[in-house]
């Protein structure tokens, strides 16, 4: 048997990995990175792979005057079949190319950890990769199965990603119980319903314990997303009239808009049609001012640091009434207090998704409200207070519990070695 064990949680925002000892079955280390990729605008000056990741990636950006192709939330393309590869240093990359890379910067500082060449792994994967799709769902488990074998394990199994964080749970508790787990990421929020026993922690089979899973792709960059429509794009030019023939006053077209609240698009929202077609309208809108926002946001790759100042945004108003939206680089000046009822109006749609999707959960399930013992809630979304607030009005008689929100996934998946033995 293998002494280490790596249970890998494959994030949109963030990605960890927990090293589990087989031989004392404890964990003996857990890594996290964000689930970021920098290529250098000038390959081969500062590192021979041409690219960092992780924290590294965010200075490595930033030092390089954001002239060079910053990767985010990767995780997110994993399903579209739409995406079949981009070309950065005139190197073509595709989605397990890219998932890769990351996967392999994780395998890299475990390794260094445990002395070890570990081709042993766990990895997490969303109950749903893009809703109910059971195509897109097979491409993206297909793609992140070549990026595990890409980054260098030959042993692997998939878990749910929910199901990593009941058994990390489990550990916790003192007696058998009923658990409503909720796993809210930046990609999306997933749902499992089963049975925890501290008495079955490390139990061969768990299958008669999980009762009920499902997911909805909706998550933390769902939120970011609307924040940045109804709030970020008036800045970038939404709205702009322009005269292309005289006497015929159009407005640019909201689509155009639609790319910028999106990673997954900006990340490749660069191609020559779309150049020119924003110049166009730039030019027969007589230079405005916000449009020009816009040019300066995509040829300057600042689509992070703004998606950077709407996190914290978002962030402060799980704690506080009101913040502001303050973002200036590059002539972009933004200055806009966002009280929190209008945060929870702006992202009200998404989270009413949330709860139409848990009451067709429960429903379809036969899950008994009363029957549920505890609810364990992680992932980063699962802080912010509209959703603190969906959880404790639809279960007002149930304990709200929570673990590490980074490392709760990880830690549960390197327990689930029992995968190896079926």
């Amino acid at each position: 048997m293998n002494k280490f064990l790596y249970g890998i949680d494959f994030g949109t925002t963030n990605s960890a990995l927990a090293i589990y000892n087989q031989e004392t079955k404890a964990i003996h280390d857990t890594i996290i990175i964000p689930s970021l990729i920098y290529f250098f605008s000038q390959p081969g000056l500062q590192t021979t792979k041409n690219y960092v990741v992780g924290e590294e990636a965010i200075a490595a950006y930033l030092n390089d005057g954001m002239k060079g192709r910053f990767i985010k939330s990767v995780k997110q393309i994993l399903s579209r079949s739409s995406f079949t590869e981009t070309r950065i240093q005139n190197k073509r990359f595709n989605a397990s190319d890219l998932v890769a890379i990351i996967l392999k910067e994780l395998k890299e500082r475990a390794d260094e950890l445990t002395g070890e060449d570990c081709r042993t792994a766990v990895i997490g994967r969303p109950v749903f990769f893009d809703d109910d799709d059971v195509q897109k769902d097979t491409l993206a488990q297909t793609r992140l199965s070549k990026a595990a074998a890409i980054a260098g394990f030959t042993n692997v199994r998939f878990q749910f990603e929910p199901i990593g964080a009941a058994f990390a749970y489990e550990k916790t508790l003192a007696k058998k119980e009923n658990v409503l787990v909720a796993d809210l990421g930046g990609g999306t929020t997933d749902f499992t319903y089963l049975v925890l026993d501290p008495q079955k922690v490390g139990s061969k089979n768990r299958k008669d314990d999980m009762i009920a899973n499902g997911g909805i792709y909706v998550g933390g960059d769902s939120l970011d997303s609307a924040f940045m429509w109804e709030i970020g794009t008036p800045y970038f030019g939404k709205h702009t009239q322009y005269e292309a023939t005289p006497g015929k006053v159009l407005t640019v077209p909201n689509s155009l808009f639609a790319n910028i609240c999106s990673w997954e698009q900006m990340n490749f929202f660069n191609g020559p049609r779309i150049k020119k077609d924003i110049d166009d309208y730039y030019y027969f809108s007589g230079n405005n001012r916000k449009f020009k926002n816009l040019i300066t946001l995509i040829d300057n790759n600042l689509g992070y640091s703004v998606f950077q100042a709407i996190e914290k945004t978002k962030i402060e108003l799980s704690n506080a009434d009101t913040s502001a939206f303050s973002y200036h680089n590059m002539d972009i000046d933004i200055e806009e207090d966002v009280p929190l009822p209008g945060y929870e109006q702006i992202i009200a749609k998404d989270v009413d998704r949330i709860a139409g999707y848990l009451d067709q959960f429960m429903q379809q399930n036969n899950i008994d409200p009363e029957k549920i013992d505890s609810l364990f809630l992680t992932g980063g979304t699962s802080l912010v207070g509209s959703i603190q607030k969906l959880f404790k009005n639809r279960f007002p008689h149930v304990n709200l519990n929570s673990g590490d929100n980074f490392k709760s996934v990880a830690t549960g998946l390197a327990y689930s070695g029992y995968l190896f033995e079926e």
